[in-house]
């Protein structure tokens, strides 16, 4: 039994040998084997060479693009405000002007108080800044309004509870973003 158990090992050997994909002859000298070997490790490290050199290139061009962005975001902090003041500039002119005169009357001042507050209003709108001022009867909004006060509505009184009644300072929004809400009081429920 074992001469068939060596025979099958023999014939699955050759068997195997035969149907196996041809691999490449092995080197005939160990001086052969040795140089094939070197050369496969000066590949190999040639190979490793040449991707840390990529690594370091994309690694440093990272490093480079953050810089720039960081350099952007700092430019576009230290400007943002630029534009918003070249429009203050004519309201700062009308006030220095105002001021100027000498012998001005209450009516001139008051004229130039308003020409003034329209400039004003004029650069506020130009970068989104809006006025917050409900009307009486406006729903109570606490994401725009701030209630300073309850009162209570006379009995014979049309306007509904938690509604605006007086607007005792103006708000502002800034695109849709509250800068300040407006200062309000509100109606009492019945």
């Amino acid at each position: 039994m074992t001469e068939n158990t060596s025979e099958n090992t023999e014939s699955h050997a050759s068997a195997a040998s035969q149907t196996a994909p041809e691999q490449a002859a092995p080197p005939k000298s160990e001086a052969e084997a040795i140089a094939a070997l070197q050369a496969e490790l000066s590949a190999l490290k040639a190979k490793s060479g040449e991707l840390a050199d990529q690594y370091l290139r994309a690694k440093a061009e990272a490093e480079n693009a953050r810089r720039r962005a960081e350099d952007e975001v700092s430019k576009v902090r230290k400007f943002a405000v630029e534009s918003f003041a070249e429009s203050l500039l004519p309201v700062a002119d009308s006030l220095h002007a105002g001021l100027g005169v000498q012998d001005a009357t209450l009516e001139q001042l008051r004229e130039g108080a308003q020409a003034t507050l329209r400039q004003l209003t004029v650069a506020l709108e130009r970068h989104k800044v809006m006025a917050i001022e409900p009307p009486a009867g406006t729903k109570f909004d606490p994401h725009q309004h701030q209630a300073i006060s309850v009162v209570p509505l006379p009995p014979d009184s049309t306007q509904e509870p938690h509604t605006v009644v007086n607007v005792l300072q103006k708000g502002y929004t800034i695109v849709d973003r509250v800068l300040r809400p407006a200062l309000v009081t509100v109606a009492a429920p019945k």
